[in-house]
């Protein structure tokens, strides 16, 4: 079978990250709360008239929450997949992707306190 062409193979490889997507975004109960805050946050940007600064930062806060809890669902679907039954070592594996979950949220919670509490007092 010959080699696809580069361009085709990167459109197909974009296609493939959009099902991810789409399958993260209509399957995933933390992705949608997550989605939801993040559209709660925007429209708070719009409402108090964040800087350019501060819109990027909370982008990349954003973008950072939701990415690194879509690498904890792969970590937890690739997980049950190795090992469906309960093991030990398996369980430390979801905890530690789970506690960067939570690492990247704690840091962007601070950034939104950084950034809508000067305007809210």
């Amino acid at each position: 079978m010959p080699k696809e062409p580069f361009i085709i193979n990167r459109i197909k490889s974009v296609g493939y990250a959009f099902k991810g997507l789409f399958i993260l975004l209509f399957t995933e109960a933390s992705i949608k709360i997550q989605l939801f805050i993040a559209v709660m946050v925007t429209i708070a940007g719009w409402y108090f008239k964040i800087s350019a600064m501060e819109w990027a930062l909370q982008f990349l806060a954003v973008g950072m929450v939701m990415g690194i809890e879509g690498l904890n669902t792969a970590v937890e679907k690739i997980s049950d997949f190795v090992q469906p039954e309960y093991d030990e070592k398996i369980g430390l594996i979801k905890d530690v992707s789970a506690g960067a979950v939570m690492l990247v949220s704690l840091v962007a919670v601070a950034v939104g306190l950084i950034i809508y509490i000067p305007k809210i007092l």
